[in-house]
């Protein structure tokens, strides 16, 4: 008896998640702010001498997720006023042309413990943050990695907050359309973002994956990254996705792939 019921059981769950899977997404759209610009040397990003530019553009890109209802929020971008490449204007006040208030924004996935990614984390108080887990462990740890905002972290560090670490993939609102992607390489934890639009189709929010279309497309890898061969085998993958799912990559630090989603503060669905 004790065996049927777990086959009747085990039957009923797969109907369960089978009938879930068919249903329809909800609607998808995602708008980019601009959270800092300036200019870096490009000859840091390489650790085979591949650039020779000592100024080249250089932006810091933050993204809101809308899915249905509910909010997400990826990367945070410098504080404004923190330094001369922090953006002017701040990521509560950018979202506020967007109507989109910070107590609406359930998650905020980030890419990595870098300050310009996390310098403006602690104005979403109320959502749960989906950071790796590595990066996680590296901001817990008794002496922290060095390089990681622990500051910006201080809320959810102090139980303020809630705290998901990822150690996968995650299928944020369980339907495929929005899935962090473990990618590590440059940080330990390190994470990039597959959003699936129905007008634009999928794209994935790179992180600090790469940093330039050059280092994507020769597989470049700064001598600063954490782990050079972890870092080549996340490009490769990112390809691969790229190819099987017809996606776009857009490398938040590119300023010349800011056309590639609507300008703000329209939305690209």
């Amino acid at each position: 008896m004790h065996r049927i019921a777990r086959a009747l059981l085990a039957a009923a769950s797969f109907t369960v998640l089978a009938a879930s899977a068919q249903q329809p997404a909800a609607e998808v759209s995602i708008a980019r702010l601009d959270c800092g610009t300036g200019n870096n040397d490009q000859r840091r990003f390489t650790d085979t001498f591949a650039y020779n530019n000592p100024s080249v553009p250089f932006t810091f890109s933050c993204y809101v997720i809308r899915h249905g209802d509910d909010y997400m929020v990826w990367d945070t971008g410098f504080a404004p006023g923190s330094n001369p490449n922090a953006p002017q204007v701040s990521l509560v006040d950018q979202m506020a042309r967007l109507n989109v208030k910070p107590e609406q924004v359930k998650y905020v996935g980030i890419s990595h413990f870098h300050a310009d990614h996390t310098g403006q984390l602690g104005s979403l108080p109320g959502a749960t943050l989906l950071i790796g887990a590595l990066e996680w462990a590296a901001l817990t740890a008794a002496s922290p990695m060095a390089g990681a905002n622990v500051g910006g972290f201080r809320h959810w560090l102090t139980g303020g907050g809630k705290v998901e670490p990822q150690s996968a993939d995650k299928d944020v609102f369980g339907d495929g359309s929005v899935v962090i992607l473990r990618a590590p390489g440059h940080t330990p934890g390190h994470q990039a973002l597959l959003v699936r639009l129905k007008d634009k189709g999928p794209v994935i929010l790179s992180g600090d994956l790469v940093h330039f279309r050059e280092n994507y497309e020769n597989a470049g890898v700064p001598g600063f990254n954490f782990d050079r061969a972890q870092t080549l085998a996340t490009i490769d993958r990112v390809k691969q996705i790229e190819k099987n799912l017809k996606a776009k990559l857009i490398i938040q630090h590119d300023p010349r792939d800011i056309p590639l989603l609507a300008a703000f503060p329209a939305w690209t669905k």
